[in-house]
């Protein structure tokens, strides 16, 4: 049975570092620059054999509720309000501070199972201010370097502890919620690539690798203030990410589990990528990095668009970069309760879309207002419909009657006053779709030949949204001699 552990104190005392450490993975953005962390992230805490829900919370500061920093501490104590133990962090070398003072007395309201950390131990520098811990009432702090890993050993015999007392009064619907999260953490990368068989046996034609009843990772992308953490709060119906009228706020990629139509559906916000060249301060160049690897964790992307403002080169990049990630595409065009003359500005964006992304051709475009919570079914219904796509796997008979006909109505030009030949073509890979076609002479195929076939691929097959892969191949028929055989 696993409870949840939260990780609060004051701005940059090393809370996300030791986050990091005990989910065994650089989830948080670390920076010695404080107030890094702005939203709280859940993740799989490990030590020894225990296993818990850890999760890292915004520096608190006691600030006004319509300031970033006022929502920031909301963001933590919400956190401290679903956690069962509560793990203060002061820092040893700068010993207790005012701020550190009142937020233990805010803790002692909260009725929860307080620990105290003193981290940064390492060093004669932390001993004054580890005595000095005492006067905020938790009893014998932790002595810790959560850097190096030093008092690991004292912090699990707390844990421990907690976890039996804890594993007593948690609620049947709480520990269910739990063991969802880890189960997700674990499996979170999803199965890209798939390699069907050879003669495509097992697989019934145009369901390959689907599983509607399997969780789908969806990741948000956008440009800064696009509105991709508004979309998420409204979806899931709480205020889960940090949200305001200021650019770039969120900055680490935080995931959130939700459920729509009894499916799982995880949720990951990230931070508004700028162009390169505006990219400057490391803490935002951490925050894109993150932003950009949350792409290879999902299966679909939603890519986020101010309707006022879309299409932009920017939008066009990151839409180009989930194509040769190979992932499914939804583009949405947020903000759309700002736009007039909705009817002749969706025909411009249809258009628009069209013409610069034909790599994606027929590309899902919604229209939302992640504010209003407008149109949030119609892109999960767009969204489920990609993924259904993004899994297609199309019978080899199918495919070899559309080649026929498909170089028939158009030949392939002669190279060298030789002509080229297509003599097989099968499906080798799903998620995304991916083909092999065998001709006479593959290096001497054109590229504008090969874009013919992929859109003829798209539209005869229904591919929209998807990228679409195709290579080939020189020699015969694979199956020729496997046919001749069974003559025999």
């Amino acid at each position: 049975m696993s409870v949840s552990v939260a990780i609060v104190g004051r701005p940059n005392v090393g809370k996300s570092t030791l986050f990091n450490r005990l989910v065994g993975k650089k989830l948080a953005l670390v920076d010695d620059t404080p107030g890094v962390t702005r939203d709280r992230r859940e993740g799989e805490g490990r030590i020894g054999d225990l296993t818990f829900t850890l999760i890292d919370t915004a520096g608190y500061e006691d600030a006004d509720d319509a300031t970033l920093e006022g929502r920031m501490r909301q963001q933590t104590e919400a956190a401290i309000q679903t956690a069962d133990i509560i793990l203060l962090m002061i820092d040893a070398r700068a010993g207790v501070t005012p701020m550190d003072e009142h937020f233990a007395q805010l803790l002692r309201k909260a009725n929860k199972k307080v620990t105290l950390l003193a981290n940064k131990v390492e060093g004669r520098a932390a001993e004054a201010g580890l005595f000095e811990a005492y006067k905020l009432g938790f009893g014998d702090p932790v002595a810790l370097s959560a850097e190096h890993g030093l008092g690991l050993a004292d912090l699990y015999h707390i844990v421990a502890t907690a976890i039996e007392a804890a594993a007593k009064d948690l609620e049947e619907g709480h520990e269910e919620f739990e063991q969802a999260i880890a189960q997700l953490d674990e499996s979170m990368m999803p199965e890209i690539n798939v390699e069907l068989d050879e003669d495509g046996k097992g697989v019934e034609d145009g369901k390959g690798t689907y599983d509607p009843t399997r969780f789908l990772n969806v990741a948000i992308v956008g440009r800064p203030n696009a509105g991709k953490s508004t979309l998420i709060n409204k979806m899931v119906g709480e205020e889960r990410v940090l949200t305001g009228p200021e650019a770039g706020i969120t900055r680490d990629a935080i995931m959130v589990p939700w459920e729509w139509q009894g499916r799982t559906i995880n949720l990951v916000d990230t931070a508004g990528i700028r162009k390169r060249a505006k990219v400057q301060e490391k803490l935002e160049k951490l925050s894109v990095a993150d932003a950009l690897r949350s792409i290879q964790y999902a299966e679909v992307v939603v890519l986020m668009l101010d309707a006022t403002v879309p299409f932009e080169k920017q939008d066009l990049q990151l839409a180009d970069l989930v194509e040769r990630e190979g992932r499914a595409l939804v583009i949405a065009l947020n903000k759309w309760d700002l736009v007039k003359n909705k009817q002749e500005h969706l025909k411009e964006m249809q258009e628009s879309c069209t013409r610069l992304l034909p790599q994606l051709k027929g590309v899902p475009l919604v229209t939302l207002s992640g504010l209003r919570g407008k149109n949030i079914d119609r892109l999960m219904e767009a969204v489920l419909k990609v993924e259904k796509t993004w899994n297609s796997r199309i019978s080899t008979s199918r495919l070899n009657r559309w080649l026929i006909e498909k170089t028939e109505s158009h030949p392939p030009p002669a190279v060298s006053g030789r002509r080229l030949r297509f003599r097989y073509m099968t499906q080798a890979k799903t998620r995304p779709p991916s083909f092999i076609i065998f001709s006479s002479r593959p290096d001497a195929v054109p590229k504008s030949y090969e874009r013919y076939l992929i859109n003829g691929l798209r539209e005869a097959f229904n591919l929209d949204g998807v990228p679409i892969r195709m290579w080939l191949r020189g020699g015969d028929n694979p199956y020729h001699d496997k046919e001749k055989a069974k003559r025999y």
